[in-house]
């Protein structure tokens, strides 16, 4: 089997600042995340910081709670399923 990389190649995590709840965070994500944030953002008509800040919001409410990178992570694979769904 082969699989072919995606548009762009294989690019490692890119760290970014964040301002949550006033305090700033550095996020490591790849750029394709990083992409997808910004567009469910502006889907949105957040500002990106707002959208992370209601992401950790929803991730602090877990038993278990992941790192911010795997919330953030996670809830953009369970969006483009859902999507994906119809």
């Amino acid at each position: 089997m082969t699989v072919d990389p995606p548009p762009g190649g294989f690019v490692g995590p890119v760290k970014r600042s964040a301002t949550i709840a006033g305090h700033a965070t550095s996020i490591s994500l790849e750029p394709v995340f990083w992409e997808a944030l910004e567009a469910a953002a502006g889907e949105r008509s957040l500002p990106l910081n707002a959208l992370i800040a209601a992401i950790d919001h929803a991730r602090i409410q877990a038993a278990d709670p992941p790192n911010l990178a795997s919330a953030l992570r996670s809830w953009l694979m369970a969006r483009a399923e859902a999507s994906a769904r119809g």
